[in-house]
């Protein structure tokens, strides 16, 4: 069985066609500027170089076309005819409380589906834009719907309600959703096979460290808390987001700056996190060769940014009254040996020791625990194309 997996942003198509017969990746690629001149996609066989393909793609319509005639190309293509793509998974961010798992989208889902796009207006519109392109390009192949919220649903009560009046909660489900729930499905899975563990017996802390990052506790492989709420905004502070604040900054803002909630609410979204504090840049490689530089501001908002994470995971691990692993994943958690070691030194009351050499790594699977450390710290690359790919089969 081939799946393809697609992930659709508002203006970007990301793809992978995997082979389940060996979970081998065939072919992955990008289409960048859907709907902006100068589209293009970045296609890879696996085992060649990257080409790019410049080209027209008005719609996510036209970038899936794309898509399906680099997959079939004679010169870079992978399969014979498009009839070799026997089901296509689709990453949803927002299933709200609808969807506590993947499923076969149909008729319903999809307007399931829409009715979450006040909750993510962002993301799922370009998902069901993504979903429709399918339907039109490959109408007889079967499609399945993998959430990001969908990991989170077993969240109790306790975690998930705001002390708000919970008329709030009856009338829009206003709650903490949580996001980036098939990495931290994925890695948490994984770090308990890594360590030759059974996950029903492990608790274990999953820091999915990028320009978007969260934390999540992962007790008996179940997610019972995380740090991103009703929208990705809260939380952590991330590449533009500024996570965790007094919600009162919002009137004193608006009072002062003579802003609306929108402008506000695009400043808390775009323009603080590292951006914000550095007043350099929201990529951390460009605070990381700030730092090399001697700048002081970069080194604060690191400084920031990994005090965040490790009261996250200090109080996950009194959430789960214990902690057996923390793992480390996504751009800036798999590649960034300073910020794992900043995180970790915070912990040590925890029982978290490093080895300094072991750290010294980017993009591998590694356990870089000191030897007799009580919890166990590991670097796992998310898999969340693969995650969607082995939901999709299980389906289909």
């Amino acid at each position: 069985m081939n799946i393809l997996v697609l992930n659709c942003g508002s203006s970007s198509l990301k793809y992978q066609l995997i082979s389940m017969e060996n979970e081998e990746v065939l072919a992955k690629g990008i289409c960048e500027r859907i709907g902006i001149d100068g589209s293009r996609i970045k296609h890879t066989k696996i085992g060649c170089d990257t080409i790019i393909i410049e080209g027209d793609m008005p719609s996510h319509k036209d970038a899936v076309k794309y898509v399906v005639d680099a997959l079939v190309s004679k010169e870079h293509g992978v399969i014979e005819s498009m009839d070799e793509i026997n089901a296509v998974g689709h990453r949803i961010v927002h299933g709200g409380e609808e969807f506590a798992s993947s499923t076969v989208i149909n008729e319903d889902v999809i307007e399931a589906v829409k009715k979450c796009s006040d909750l993510a207006p962002l993301h799922n519109p370009a998902n069901l834009i993504g979903i429709d392109a399918c339907k039109q390009i490959m109408p007889n192949v079967p499609m399945v719907g993998v959430f990001d919220t969908a990991f989170h649903q077993t969240m109790p009560a306790k975690t998930y309600l705001y002390a708000l009046p919970y008329e709030y909660y009856r009338k829009y489900k206003l709650r903490r959703y949580g996001f980036h729930g098939t990495s931290h499905k994925y890695v948490s899975n994984r770090t308990a096979e890594f360590l030759g563990k059974d996950i029903k017996d492990m608790k274990i802390v999953v820091c999915h460290l990028g320009n978007g990052a969260s934390v999540c506790a992962v007790d008996g492989g179940k997610s019972i808390d995380t740090s991103m709420g009703l929208t990705p905004l809260e939380g952590l502070v991330m590449g533009t987001r500024s996570g965790d604040m007094d919600p009162a900054i919002v009137q004193f803002l608006a009072d002062k700056e003579g802003l609306s909630i929108d402008e506000i609410n695009t400043i808390l979204n775009k323009k603080s996190g590292v951006l914000g504090i550095s007043e350099i840049s929201s990529d951390f490689r460009d605070l990381e060769n700030a730092i090399e530089e001697g700048n002081e501001k970069a080194r604060l908002t690191m400084d920031v940014f990994s005090y965040r994470v490790a009261k996250y995971v200090g109080a996950y691990a009194a959430a789960m009254n214990g902690i057996d692993a923390i793992a480390f994943t996504a751009g800036l958690g798999e590649n960034n040996a300073e910020v794992r070691a900043d995180i970790c030194s915070y912990l040590t009351f925890l029982g978290v020791e490093i080895d300094e050499e072991a750290n010294k790594c980017r993009g591998i699977e590694k356990d870089f625990s000191a030897k007799g450390a009580k919890v166990k710290t590991v670097v796992i690359p998310t898999d969340e194309e693969m995650t969607i790919a082995r939901e999709t089969a299980r389906l289909i």
